[in-house]
């Protein structure tokens, strides 16, 4: 058995104690992150597993469902937003995105335009 480390990893090396979105890639979410262009911008895109995402559930912008608690699913921001800016999409959404057309909800007696 080894011993336990009372220490963070970049203790000393670099002098840096914060941590930025490209420290735990593929760690801490229990998927991968990686860079996509849509509508011009650059986005982050995270595939999280289901077991990290147990107890939470989100709603997709992409089909304005809900995302079940332990569901595998994608969380994309753009690049330059903060953590307001990040959107939790079901798989499947977030790869049809540009397939798709944003869905209005009108009551029955509003304008159409």
């Amino acid at each position: 058995m080894s011993p336990r480390r009372n220490r963070p990893n970049g203790a000393g090396s670099s002098g840096s104690s914060g941590r930025s979105a490209d420290d735990d890639r593929s760690g801490r979410y229990g998927g991968w992150q990686s860079t996509e262009s849509w509508q011009g911008e650059e986005w982050n895109v995270r595939h999280v597993a289901g077991a990290s995402a147990e107890g939470k559930t989100y709603r997709c912008p992409g089909c304005d469902q809900m995302i079940p608690s332990g569901v595998p699913h994608v969380v994309a921001w753009p690049e330059y937003a903060g953590v307001d800016d990040r959107r939790h999409w079901h798989k499947a959404c977030w790869n049809a995105k540009d397939r798709r057309t944003t869905r209005v909800q009108r009551s029955r007696n509003a304008p159409k335009f």
